[in-house]
C-alpha cells in the first residue's frame, strides 16, 4: 500500500503557501504522489442545495458542493507544473481531469511538456464529470450526454499523441491531419493512467481493460465498496483473457482524513462512512482492512474547512510513523 495526498485545493480559503506546504511535506514523508482537484466552477445554486444532480452522482450526497460559491479556491491543473518546480521525487496528478472541458489533442501535448516539467513523474487521472452546470461554464454543454464517449477519445489521442512520432485522428471530438504535437513524455512508453469512476464498475473495468490504464481512482469508498471495484476489474482482465493481473493495478480512492481524539462513529453508511477520520486505532484497523480488500493507494483528503494546514501536517506524520507500520506488518 503506497501513500497518496490529495491537496485540498477546494476549500472555502486556501493560499499557495499551504499548498506548497503540503506539497513538500508529502515528499519529505516519501508519499508516492500529490494530486489536485479539478473544479471549474462551483455553481451559486449549490449555496442553496439545489444543483441538477447530487454531488458526484452520489446518492448519499446532497445536490450541493461542500465549499461556498463564493470560495476562494485554486484550480487544480495550474498546480502541478508549478508544483513540479518545487519538488524533486514524488509523484503529480490531478485526480481527476475531467477531459470534456479540453480538447484531446491540446491536452496530451501539454501533459507531455508536464512531463518534461516534473522529470518523469506525471500520473494522469481522466474521467468524464458530473456536474451539468459546470459543463455549462466551461462552455462543453453540448458534450455533457456524450462525456463518456469524450474519455474515450481523449485517451486515444493522449495514447496516440505520446506514442507516435506524427499522428493523426479521425473521431467524434477530435479530428485532425497527420501533426507533430512536440515533445514526447519523458516516461515510455507514456505516463500512467489511471480512470476516475464513482458510478460503474463496468465501465471502470471496460476501460482500464480497453486501454491498458494502469488503475482506478474512486472516492470515498468502504473497504467493502474496494472489493467490488476490483473484482469488475478482475472479471473484465480475465474475461477477455488479458496477460495483465489485477495486482499488477493500482486500485486508489479519494478518502476523507484526519486523526481524532475521540472515537468517531463508524457504523456503515455508503459514502458517509469516515473510514480514515477517527483515532490512530480506528483508522489502523480501517487500512487494515483497505489493505486486506485490495486498496494500494488511499488518496489521504483533508477536510474542506475546519482544520489547520499545521493539524494535516501533524495527522500525516503520525500517519507515516504511528499508523503505517502497524498495517504493514499487521
Amino acid at each position: 500500500m503506497k501513500l497518496a495526498l490529495y491537496l485540498p485545493n477546494l476549500r472555502d480559503k486556501i493560499t499557495v503557501s499551504e499548498i506548497v506546504d503540503l506539497a513538500r511535506e508529502a515528499e519529505a514523508l516519501d508519499f508516492d504522489s500529490v494530486w489536485s482537484l479539478d473544479r471549474i466552477v462551483v455553481p451559486e445554486a449549490s449555496d442553496r442545495q439545489e444543483l441538477a444532480k447530487p454531488f458526484g452522482f452520489m446518492k448519499e450526497f446532497p445536490r450541493a458542493m461542500p465549499v461556498s460559491a463564493r470560495a476562494e479556491f485554486l484550480h487544480g491543473l495550474p498546480l502541478i507544473p508549478y508544483l513540479a518546480a518545487i519538488t524533486k521525487r514524488v509523484r503529480l496528478g490531478v485526480s481527476i481531469i475531467v477531459t470534456p472541458y479540453r480538447a484531446p489533442g491540446v491536452l496530451a501535448a501539454e501533459l507531455a511538456t508536464w512531463d518534461h516539467l516534473a522529470g518523469g513523474r506525471i500520473n494522469v487521472g481522466v474521467g468524464s464529470g458530473w456536474m451539468p452546470e459546470e459543463f455549462a461554464a466551461a462552455s462543453a454543454a453540448h458534450l455533457y450526454k456524450r462525456r463518456n464517449r469524450h474519455v474515450r477519445e481523449t485517451i486515444e489521442v493522449m495514447q496516440g499523441v505520446w506514442t507516435n512520432e506524427l499522428f493523426e485522428y479521425h473521431g467524434e471530438f477530435a479530428d485532425f491531419p497527420k501533426c507533430g504535437f512536440g515533445v514526447k513524455p519523458v516516461q515510455k512508453p507514456r505516463p500512467p493512467m489511471f480512470f476516475g469512476g464513482v458510478a460503474n464498475p463496468k465501465l471502470a473495468a471496460e476501460l482500464v481493460a480497453t486501454y491498458d490504464l494502469e488503475g482506478w481512482i474512486g472516492i470515498m469508498d468502504t473497504p467493502e465498496a474496494i472489493g467490488t471495484w476490483r473484482a469488475a476489474i478482475r472479471e473484465e482482465l480475465e474475461r477477455r483473457g488479458s496477460q495483465r493481473s489485477i495486482d499488477e493495478l493500482a486500485i486508489a480512492s479519494m478518502l476523507p482524513f484526519t486523526i481524532t481524539r475521540e472515537k468517531t462513529d463508524q457504523t456503515p453508511r455508503g459514502k458517509l462512512t469516515p473510514t480514515l477520520i477517527g483515532t490512530v486505532e480506528q483508522i489502523t484497523d480501517n487500512l487494515k482492512r483497505y489493505r486486506e480488500a485490495g486498496l494500494t493507494m488511499p488518496l489521504l483528503w483533508p477536510p474542506f474547512s475546519g482544520t489547520p494546514t499545521v493539524k494535516t501536517i501533524v495527522d500525516m506524520r503520525r500517519l507515516v510513523h504511528d499508523i503505517m507500520p502497524k498495517v504493514w506488518t499487521g
